[in-house]
């Protein structure tokens, strides 16, 4: 998607005005994940609507259902229920009635929003529909007047990260009791209402800018818009900033077929002067469409920039042009493809046991294990997130460790194993790094400094030898902890380092520390990371988030961490090639 750099790209906040980063799917474009968009999220949440979901529709099926009729046999119909974590049941959608069929397949679609970023319990419920109400909407049939025939909840993580993307319930009683009595099966099949996967890569430049700049050369970017029925316009796009430059080149970009809808669909294409102030000054515009781009390509010819002016009709024709470098259509697959193909997100956890936590004894200690069950800030990181991406890892074995605590054998390290055993940094599921963690609370001491290069450096030696024998594994390591970095500069060696490798890093701030080093860490500001050496990541790999913050606010701290990791993910894959597995298997027989 064009976002793989090297240590020679342009750096600086600039960056930002592309985005450095990806963001899952938007509301208005259920599969745009080719790119952060400013321009995009500006429009969309400035009209009140929230990203980040992918929109799925759940088809439903089931075999051997009890039958209550007595001249004929059961009329199902399915009703498909969120779960709310007060205990409330949200009905998502109903199914058509299919008559005298105990094994229906029913036709009707459940659609419903996939978050990868927070857990969703569904409820199905299965109905025989008695025959007097055969001739009403199945939406205002009244549930209490039907025959209940079973029903069966799962997580719809569940579901998409099964390789066929189906799953297999036994139904049973509304007592939540498992008695053998035979309900009956239902099977629960989840696809993307995509309307098509298809993309273009695209690398532009542009010829004899006109400079609009006093003092230096103009600072281009592009714009990329495109125009709807109503004859407005919808952003879709930019591209990075190119300092001091009327003849740029820009790195190539992604366009879906969601964002451009057709190849005859025109687009407005306008080139800016940047100015930090943000009021970019406009350099020349053109209309075109995907495929007059595709034709300009073809052709090797450029296209005009025209200046618009006050007076309709007298556009001023300039000598500045935009010429298509690269035109190339591609197949581009969604975080959804590749993980229910079997590629999967491997958890690891990293606790801070610096003093500055205070000593866990204490009921004002950051550590402290409350008797009465209430979690402190680490155990809720570690629930919730844990509760989150163990869907997404099979064998479900966590590596576990802590730093800045002195441990059993006297000496401080930077990051010894959680659970104590010189030879095994890996536990069993989220309850395991829990029982881990208050384990090591009894035979740690607390002491420092904050030191976070160590722990990094163990992640990525991890996902690094993955490489060598499973490319279908991305790692993604949470950091808890309440301090200021004391090695600020070899951790963004290290992170530097480690944005070549399939690994992402969520920090948790805790405590009511000055967290702006971490900030610095998480370039969602667009300015990307240097090491010491002058090296740039290849792409954000960190996001941060202060405990303090989301619990004031109205988001959770795990959709806060989350939320960047599909984009992120689908960034390292993209830039490698990497596709999901039974297109990688379909390739390979062809």
């Amino acid at each position: 998607m064009g976002l793989c750099l090297s240590g020679s790209d342009v750096r600086g906040g600039k960056q930002a005005v592309g985005g450095a980063h990806l963001r899952p799917t938007s509301a208005a474009d259920h599969h745009n994940v080719s790119g952060q968009n400013d321009a995009v999220d500006f429009f969309f949440k400035s009209r009140g609507l929230h990203a980040l979901f992918t929109q799925i529709e759940l088809s439903l099926s089931a075999s051997k259902l009890r039958d209550l009729d007595i001249a004929s046999k059961s009329d199902p119909m399915a009703v498909v229920y969120a779960k709310k974590r007060d205990g409330r049941l949200d009905e998502i959608g109903r199914t058509e009635v299919i008559m005298n069929n105990l094994n229906p397949a029913w036709i009707g679609k459940i659609s419903i929003a996939f978050q990868f970023e927070i857990v969703q319990p569904l409820l199905f419920r299965v109905y025989d529909v008695d025959t007097k109400y055969h001739n009403i909407p199945v939406k205002m049939l009244k549930l209490e007047d039907q025959d209940f025939l079973g029903e069966a909840s799962c997580v719809l993580s569940e579901i998409v990260t099964k390789q066929n993307r189906t799953l297999t319930l036994k139904l049973h009683n509304n007592y939540g009791l498992r008695v053998s009595r035979n309900f009956g099966i239902l099977s629960v099949h989840a696809e993307e209402t995509v309307a098509s996967k298809s993309a273009v890569e695209i690398a532009f430049r542009c010829s004899y800018l006109q400079n609009v700049d006093l003092f230096s050369k103009s600072d281009p970017f592009l714009r990329i818009s495109r125009i709807v029925e109503s004859g407005n316009s919808v952003p879709i796009y930019k591209t990075e900033v190119i300092n001091n430059n009327l003849n740029p080149i820009w790195r190539p970009i992604t366009l879906s077929m969601q964002q451009f809808v057709s190849k005859e669909n025109p687009l407005i294409i306008e080139c800016f002067d940047f100015n930090t102030s943000g009021n970019h000054v406009l350099m020349g515009k053109i209309q075109k469409s995907v495929g007059d781009l595709e034709k300009l390509h073809q052709e090797r010819t450029g296209a005009t920039f025209m200046l618009p002016s006050t007076q309709r009709g007298h556009d001023k024709v300039l000598k500045s042009q935009l010429f298509v470098e690269k035109f190339v259509e591609q197949e581009q697959y969604s975080f959804l493809d590749y993980i229910s193909s079997g590629f999967e997100l491997n958890f690891m956890v990293a606790v801070d046991f610096t003093a500055s936590n205070g000593n866990p004894r204490n009921p004002n200690s950051l550590h402290y294990i409350d008797p009465s069950g209430r979690l402190n800030s680490y155990q809720q990181a570690i629930t919730e997130i844990g509760e989150v991406i163990q869907f997404y890892d099979s064998d479900r074995r966590f590596p576990a460790w802590g730093f800045g605590g002195k441990t059993f054998d006297g000496t401080v390290s930077h990051c010894f194993n959680l659970n104590g055993r010189a030879g095994s940094f890996e536990v069993d599921g989220v309850e395991g790094i829990m029982a881990a963690y208050a384990s090591a609370l009894n035979n740690v001491s607390l002491a420092g400094p904050t030191l976070f290069g160590q722990v990094i450096n163990t992640a990525a030696r991890i996902a690094g030898q993955s490489l060598s024998y499973d490319r279908s594994k991305y790692f993604v390591l949470l950091i808890i902890t309440d301090g200021v970095l004391t090695d600020l500069q070899e951790t963004k060696d290290a992170l530097v380092r480690a944005s070549d490798l399939p690994l992402s890093i969520l920090i948790v701030g805790v405590g009511g520390a000055d967290f702006t080093q971490m900030e610095i860490l998480d370039a969602d500001n667009g300015r990307r990371l240097e090491s010491s050496t002058d090296r740039v990541a290849t792409r954000d790999i960190v996001q941060f988030v202060p405990m303090r913050e989301v619990h004031s606010g109205q988001i959770s701290v795990v959709q806060a961490l989350l939320e960047e990791l599909p984009g992120q993910f689908l960034t390292y894959m993209r830039c490698r090639d990497i596709k999901p597995l039974n297109v990688q298997m379909a390739q390979t027989c062809a």
